[in-house]
């Protein structure tokens, strides 16, 4: 699993629920030497730390509500000020709306950088759904039914998927299909990858 030479890695994974994109995340992110940057991890994170942030999130989560778009752009850009993140990262779970493409953009240009790639992951709804149940059943989330999979696919349909549309036009999208073995994906990521 080498690195493709002469990458710029300035990354977004775009993907539904169940597309395998943590895994795959942790793979690219080893593969290019960047750090993978996952919004649930920064959450977790903050609130482990009892940051200002963390306790907002858990505000928030508490009652069951989505963490705001202002909530979440603070932490992305905080996050992608560290050191680490100078040379290139991925983002996972980031953006996740129209509006935060517009703010990671304005976060990057701010430091004088620009995305290079969108990676979108693409998995047949009805494989993700069976991928997910099985999940489910093997760690005992009983809350993970089938309405409740089928509903988190429409969500990122609804609200994710138009970011696909906006790098696509930005000529900055390569789709990759997630289903099969994971290094055969891998692979097919960082093949991708390197033809940009």
């Amino acid at each position: 699993m080498s690195a493709p030479t002469g990458v710029n890695a300035r990354l977004v994974l775009l993907g539904p629920p169940g597309a395998g994109k943590g895994t795959q995340a942790a793979r690219l992110a080893q593969s290019l030497d960047v750090p993978a940057i996952s919004t649930g991890d920064i959450f977790r994170a903050n609130i482990k730390g009892g940051t200002q942030l963390g306790r907002t999130v858990q505000e928030y989560t508490a009652r069951g509500e989505l963490v705001p778009d202002s909530v979440t752009n603070a932490m992305v850009r905080d996050r992608l000020a560290q050191d680490d993140a100078a040379e290139g990262f991925l983002l996972d779970g980031y953006p996740r709306n129209v509006a935060q493409v517009a703010e990671l953009d304005a976060i990057l240009s701010e430091s004088g950088r620009t995305l290079d790639l969108a990676v979108e992951l693409t998995a047949d709804p009805e494989v993700v759904v069976e991928r997910l149940l099985r999940r489910a059943q093997i760690e005992g989330r009983e809350d993970d039914t089938e309405d409740v999979i089928r509903h988190r696919l429409d969500v990122y349909a609804e609200q994710t998927a138009p970011i696909a549309q906006v790098y696509a036009d930005r000529g900055l999208l390569v789709q990759v299909d997630g289903i099969g073995e994971v290094d055969e994906v891998t692979q097919r990521l960082l093949a991708a990858i390197g033809r940009r």
